[in-house]
């Protein structure tokens, strides 16, 4: 059997305050129809990364209004994770990767193996998320709906990953996209295809209002002056992130802002991020020393300051001047929604999920450029009053739209879809 993550039951009541009155109540009808259903969930890691962050929210809140869920995570193994990260992750983003028949031999190896660990569960749903357990489909016994979560924007992938992934996808009962432009072409109109966006859960350290006060303290411990402005973006070290552009940004917009400090906050937790330093690396070579660009990407020494990653996160969304999340390419970006609940406009790449979640002008800035970054940085700096306004329309529309309650009423609706 796969390891399983131990979660709580968290009642839906504790989400009211956050939710429309029609919306809760759609809730609890549909989990009415659904009591008792077991619901398996499976992923590639328990910590670190957008999928794990949901499923610690979503899981516990199926529990909380009835449901039999669980959520268990893909044994380790280095090769496979080496390969799902830097062929598939990217793949999928339309990188220019080649897929040898070996790789492709220890995916659909390692696939076998979790589909047999799997036998022992009889769950009346499955849900499968992203690349690395995808291959599952291909040697599980079909008994009950298998649903696909694919949480990568897959609208342009690279040709030879889509034919090796294609007709697994094809095999499931339903896979599911956070947009409507992530779904590859040829399935745009799949009565098998499903869109939802993520969610965030405002219940969570992450969350929780945090003083401004108390996050500047936490700031200062780790060297940075609140006095001076601070632009952030918090993210992995990953080259669709785009970190080295958020320092082109950063040194752009400082020669209007002589006194700006920039921090790269990227905890590295994932353990089937094996890239991750390989980026950090290059991120501190193009620092290039400058003592007012903070790099974090040590949890240990976080911790050492008797903070938590979530705390620490809270932190910065909370006491930074102006938020960034410069991605490439993005699946949603749930960091965005993260600083929007803070009263934060963001600055973000115009790509992917982050256009589902900032309408340009109005919660935030949609880029393409460093230099366009940068003038919106300068913009934002030299007029409170618009970030106060367009923190405020953040606020709401994570509200209306991103929360996890409005993530649990999709999957329901997609359940009683299923139900056999």
């Amino acid at each position: 059997m796969l390891d399983e993550v131990k979660t709580r039951s968290q009642p839906l009541l504790a989400y009211k305050d956050f939710t429309d009155a029609a919306l809760y109540k759609e809730i609890e009808e549909l989990a009415d129809m659904l009591k008792g259903a077991k619901v398996i969930h499976v992923n590639a890691t328990a910590t670190g990364g957008g999928v794990a962050e949901i499923l610690q929210s979503l899981v516990p809140l199926m529990r909380g209004v009835g449901l039999d869920a669980g959520w268990h995570v893909i044994p380790p193994r280095d090769d496979f994770f080496e390969i799902t990260k830097n062929k598939f992750h990217d793949g999928f983003q339309g990188k220019d990767v080649e897929l040898t028949q070996n790789e492709k031999d220890i995916y659909l190896e390692h696939s076998k193996y979790i589909a047999a660990l799997l036998e022992a569960h009889k769950p009346d749903f499955w849900v499968i998320h992203d690349p690395q357990p995808l291959g599952i489909i291909k040697f599980i016994k079909r008994e009950v709906p298998m649903i696909g979560r694919f949480h990568i924007d897959g609208s342009h992938p690279n040709q030879e990953i889509w034919e090796f992934f294609a007709p697994m996808m094809h095999e499931y009962d339903r896979m599911i996209y956070s947009m409507k432009e992530f779904v590859p072409q040829e399935y745009t109109t799949d009565p098998m295809t499903a869109l939802f966006h993520p969610a965030i859960d405002p219940l969570t350290s992450k969350n929780t209002a945090l003083p401004r006060g108390q996050a500047e303290t936490i700031l200062f411990k780790f060297g940075i002056n609140s006095q001076r402005p601070l632009m952030t973006q918090i993210s992995r070290f990953d080259h669709w992130k785009d970190p080295v552009g958020v320092i082109d940004a950063y040194r752009i917009a400082k020669k209007e802002v002589p006194d700006l400090q920039l921090a790269l906050v990227g905890l590295i937790l994932a353990k089937d991020d094996p890239g991750a330093m390989r980026e950090l690396d290059l991120v501190k070579k193009h620092a290039d020393g400058d003592p007012n660009i903070f790099i974090f990407s040590d949890l240990a020494m976080v911790e050492r300051m008797d903070v938590t990653n979530e705390t620490f996160v809270n932190a910065f969304q909370t006491a930074s001047d102006v938020i960034l999340q410069k991605s490439l390419k993005e699946g949603f970006g749930l960091t965005v929604s993260e600083a929007m609940w803070k009263n934060q406009p963001v600055i973000g790449g115009n790509v992917g999920g982050i256009k589902a979640q900032i309408e340009h002008g109005v919660e935030g800035f949609l880029v393409n450029s460093p230099k366009e970054a940068a003038a919106f940085v300068v913009q934002l700096l030299g007029d409170p009053r618009l970030r106060t306004k367009m923190g405020e329309q953040a606020h709401e529309k994570v509200r209306k739209q991103f929360l996890v309650p409005r993530l649990l009423r999709d999957y329901l609706k997609l359940f009683t879809e299923l139900k056999r």
